[in-house]
């Protein structure tokens, strides 16, 4: 969505969609866990477990319970990790979360506190988490392993058979989570995952906690905050979640946005048609791209890369446009070249999923499919994902198969929780215009229901996590709040703009570039955070 800086600090905006208040199973679940944490909740003992990355990481686990609503019930484990601080001052526990659902924060923990200024992060306890059901958490939810093997159906439903096929996939892959999962998924949420949160809080010994969140870790925040607005004391949220369309809404404006990024990389390829060869009409490439897309169709490549695993391929480049002169470079070589393997190359490096993606979408499947209600008719799928195609097709289809499992989810839905909060401390979101994965309405809805936030854009920044990457004006704004809680305030829609980083060059001129200058040594690394940060959330 994009917006000038003009409009951005002058604009009133409109709120759109419908918003409840907090369940009155989420009220109730969130007065038992204050009660019970306070009896329960024992100190987290903390090991070494430092990385050549990340050598003063440390990793304990807290156990909690599986119901909140019932503190004395069965209890599950949460692992921790932690980057001690060092400074005098001492600010309190800050927990970070990379989003997902179903991302692994244990390692996030190391980025975050090594990529603050170092006078910053010695003033925080960095607070790692895997979420309930997550990566080194237990029980870990791995629902049905191999559900993304190659080579699947083609996402597009062109034909009945097509269609069938992928209704097939959901279907199973929904009725393998509740076979093996019955007694736990009911309680695969966002507002347990919160309480969760909480219970880690108490774990610390810390009356409030600092909270630092990307992507789908946004709402977490966001919903920690409403549960708990006493026990925040300073709130980040990064590229950030409309809470009003969670989460059928919030899929199909996705589709839109990943469409328009999709168009970005062509017409960034164009830019650079010296070193692809694939033309300088951005529409002529992308018609390339599609006629890729039905070759592969017809004739997958490496035994690994058919049509939905070329969308899987370029998705990645909708959330980060350091990946777009690999995917270039691998886009040229099979249409000029008639050479698969770059492509093949690409779907290991960005698309492949082990078993910690199995996991992380059994996660997100039983988290999504359980916080809101879908669409229980597949009619009503298909009428609505036609539509999208129609004028987005790039990830339209791709994106409904991702999330179709929730027409078939063995568990009732909850219903979404309404964030509005006048309670809390001045807190800090970051947002860029053109983010596909969390578009940029979403920042503008909760810097309106965030009574005493403040908004900070990125003016044409296309990426999907923006702080910690390499943008020099987001990190100042990010670091002054940490160091003492000052935020910008402004008059309309942003308080604070930025120049977008810029994008990337061809891999050859980049590998110049980087030799001339030792800056990019000491910048944040956008590619470790993105790769930290995943996809699809």
């Amino acid at each position: 969505m994009r917006k000038s800086a003009a409009v951005l600090c002058g604009a009133t905006v409109v709120l759109a969609g419908t918003l409840t208040a907090v369940p009155a199973e989420a009220s109730a679940e969130a007065s038992t866990a204050q009660s019970a944490n306070a009896v329960q909740a024992a100190k987290a003992t903390w090991k070494k477990c430092g990385t050549d990355d990340y050598p003063t990481l440390q990793c304990a686990s807290v156990k909690v319970p599986l119901d909140h609503a019932k503190p004395q019930g069965r209890k599950i484990t949460l692992a921790l990790s932690r980057v001690p601080h060092t400074a005098t001052k001492y600010q309190g526990p800050l927990l970070v979360n990379p989003g997902g659902p179903g991302g692994s924060g244990l390692t996030l923990a190391g980025f975050v506190a090594s990529s603050l200024p170092k006078a910053v992060a010695a003033q925080y306890d960095v607070i790692g988490f895997d979420p309930r059901g997550v990566g080194e958490s237990k029980p870990a939810l791995d629902c049905k392993p191999g559900q993304f093997n190659p080579v699947r159906p083609a996402s597009v439903p062109s034909t009945p058979a097509i269609e069938k096929a992928n209704l097939k996939r959901a279907k199973s892959f929904a009725a393998a989570c509740g076979k093996k999962y019955a007694d736990v998924l009911p309680y695969i949420n966002t507002v347990q995952t919160v309480q969760d949160m909480d219970s880690i809080r108490a774990a610390l010994g810390a009356k409030k906690i600092n909270y630092f969140g990307y992507s789908y870790g946004t709402y977490l925040g966001a919903i920690y905050a409403k549960l708990f607005p006493e026990r925040v004391r300073r709130l980040v949220l990064d590229s950030i979640v409309d809470p009003t369309g969670v989460w059928y809404d919030d899929n199909l404006g996705q589709d839109y946005a990943f469409d328009a990024r999709h168009k970005a990389l062509m017409a960034w390829i164009a830019k650079y048609n010296s070193t692809y060869k694939l033309g300088t009409d951005p529409a002529r490439i992308e018609a390339k791209w599609y006629a890729m897309q039905a070759e592969l169709a017809k004739k997958p490549v490496g035994g690994k890369v058919g049509a939905a695993e070329l969308e899987d391929t370029f998705i990645p480049g909708g959330y980060y446009n350091g990946y777009w002169p690999d995917l270039a470079e691998a886009f040229a070589a099979y249409v000029n070249d008639k050479n698969a393997d770059p492509l093949v190359e690409a779907y290991e490096n960005f698309a492949a999923i082990d078993a910690s993606g199995d996991n992380g979408y059994s996660v997100y499947t039983s988290v999504q499919c359980r916080d809101a209600s879908w669409p229980r008719d597949w009619s009503q799928w298909r009428k609505d994902n036609w539509a999208v195609y129609e004028k987005a097709p790039f990830m339209a289809w791709s994106n409904a198969w991702y999330n179709a499992p929730c027409a078939f989810w063995p568990t009732k839905s909850l219903k979404p929780v309404n964030v509005a909060n006048a309670k809390l401390p001045p807190t800090l979101l970051f947002q860029a215009t053109d983010d596909a994965a969390t578009p940029y309405q979403g920042g503008v809805t909760v810097h309106r229901l965030l009574k005493r936030s403040s908004l900070v854009v990125e003016q044409g920044g296309g990426n999907h996590g923006i702080t910690l990457s390499g943008n020099a004006c987001l990190d100042k704004y990010l670091a002054k709040y940490l160091t003492d809680g000052t935020v910008p305030r402004g008059h309309g829609e942003a308080d604070a703009v930025c120049k977008k980083t810029a994008d990337p060059v061809p891999t050859a001129t980049a590998k110049s570039a980087m030799a001339a200058t030792a800056e990019s040594a000491t910048a944040p690394d956008g590619d470790t955070l993105h790769g930290l940060l995943g996809f699809r959330g």
